[in-house]
């Protein structure tokens, strides 16, 4: 049977497997944004364009580093509520 508590933690769940799967490439992006406005604030060079090119680039450049992890994570969790269906189900 479904209950309340079960749905909360399915939730939560899948809520902190999206947060982990995104971090990497939340980390790579904010360390680059604060590299690209320190670097802004020393030169002072206020090219708007300047912010975004550097983090598209150092998401990519994680997504390439962190894919094969990322993909397992969501393989494993997958594999997991498959498996559980019946337990899920009772």
């Amino acid at each position: 049977m479904v209950t309340p508590e079960f749905i909360v933690t399915i939730s939560a769940e899948s809520l902190q497997m999206a947060l982990l799967i995104a971090a990497p490439m939340l980390g790579f992006g904010l360390v680059i944004g604060v590299a690209v406005s320190i670097f802004q604030a020393v030169t002072s060079i206020q090219e708007m364009t300047l912010t975004f090119i550097p983090k598209i680039l150092a998401v990519m450049v994680s997504m390439v580093i962190f894919f094969p992890w990322m993909i397992q994570m969501m393989v494993d969790y997958t594999a997991n509520i498959i498996i559980n269906i019946p337990q899920y189900i009772r």
